[in-house]
């Protein structure tokens, strides 16, 4: 056959897709058995069954040539790595080296914001995780006070932040290192704070644990400990946290506090009771509180936080549309994948027309010339 074909190029678009080996042998008339052998390397397809995989997987025959640039599991931050179902794992695995190579082909067409993602690998002590959160608010020069949005801090960082289409409420949010990291946000999750607090716990994998394997009890520890000092500076804490009357929480004051701050206040308690601005049996109390009003899960005035999209994916793809001419089936085309492909990857169903995009506000972004 003349198509180049490489098992492993099938098995990442059958895997993406969700589909199980028996799935897409009934679309093309094969075995599992026999698509097993093609995706293991034991055999090669006929340039008829070629074209009718890439069809039954929405991609062109040319994505199953040999891929470089290959993602492997450890390359991802896992909120609960031990519980997360194997193939749960493999199908994000799927869409991030696909995303991955989203953003590598944007590259050659933009100029995107420089990663200004610092590493610091030996923070150990709760200690050493304030000062990490410190030294990163002064080198992205945000300040001390509230962060406006933190998923534009994350794409004005370099970071890519977007959503897995299909699996987002099987999956939290995760963080992938590679050379311009992208972090995918869990849309199940409707309250804006805890994906801002997403964010920032991703954010701090990608400072603290570079090369680490996450997802244990100490590593979460470690990032959810960054997400609060990042978000919740202790100095700040100290001076504006509104204090218990009494023994007596001060909900009033905290409910204020969260809408300037832009975290929940179950996030905000643990904070208070990690710098001892409360007491244990304060915290205990706040929480049986939230859980009484049935707040656990999401807090009545969440909706009173704005929600924080992504931009960085739908503003570059705009701009290659208004300044080059160049629209969803072209870069579709460059990725060796349909259009049906390429919008679940990036979850912007709407994006042949790319009005919305033109208020984000990524800076740093144009073309390479």
């Amino acid at each position: 056959m003349n198509v180049l074909f490489d098992g492993a190029s099938l098995r990442l678009a059958r895997v993406f897709s969700g589909l199980a080996l028996e799935e897409v042998a009934e679309k093309v008339g094969k075995t599992r058995q026999y698509l097993h052998k093609l995706e293991t390397g034991q055999g090669k397809p006929t340039e008829q069954l070629a074209y009718d995989l890439a069809d039954a997987l929405e991609v062109e025959v040319e994505f199953f040539a040999p891929r470089s640039n290959r993602l492997h599991e450890d390359q991802f931050h896992f909120r609960k790595l031990l519980t997360t179902k194997s193939t749960i794992k493999q199908v994000a695995v799927a869409r991030g080296e696909m995303i991955d190579s989203l953003i590598r082909f944007l590259e050659q067409e933009l100029r995107l914001p420089v990663v200004r993602i610092p590493s610091f690998p030996l923070v150990q002590t709760y200690e050493d995780i304030e000062r990490a959160a410190e030294r990163c608010r002064n080198e992205w020069d945000i300040g001390l006070g509230p962060i406006g949005s933190m998923t534009r801090l994350a794409e004005n960082l370099g970071a890519v932040v977007t959503t897995f289409s299909g699996i987002s409420k099987e999956i939290d949010a995760l963080s992938v290192s590679v050379e311009r990291p992208f972090i995918v946000r869990n849309t199940a999750k409707e309250s804006a704070c805890r994906q801002r607090f997403d964010i920032a716990h991703e954010l701090g994998h990608l400072v603290m644990h570079e090369g680490v394997v996450t997802g244990d009890r100490v590593t979460e520890n470690q990032a959810n400990r960054f997400a609060s000092a990042l978000l919740l500076p202790r100095t700040m804490m100290a001076k504006l946290f509104p204090r218990p009357n009494g023994t007596r929480l001060d909900w009033k004051g905290i409910r204020e506090f969260k809408l300037t701050w832009k975290v929940s206040k179950a996030a905000i308690l643990y904070r208070a009771k990690q710098l001892d601005l409360i007491t244990e049996s304060q915290y205990k109390t706040g929480v049986i509180t939230l859980k009484k009003y049935g707040e656990s899960n999401g807090e009545k005035d969440d909706y009173l936080v704005p929600q924080e999209p992504p931009e960085m994916l739908a503003k570059s793809l705009f701009v290659l549309a208004e300044k080059r001419g160049m629209r969803i089936d072209d870069v579709a085309k460059a990725l060796n994948v349909k259009v049906n492909f390429l919008k679940e990857l990036t979850g912007l169903e709407g994006f042949d027309d790319q009005r919305s995009s033109r208020e984000a506000k990524i800076p740093h972004l144009r073309l390479v010339t």
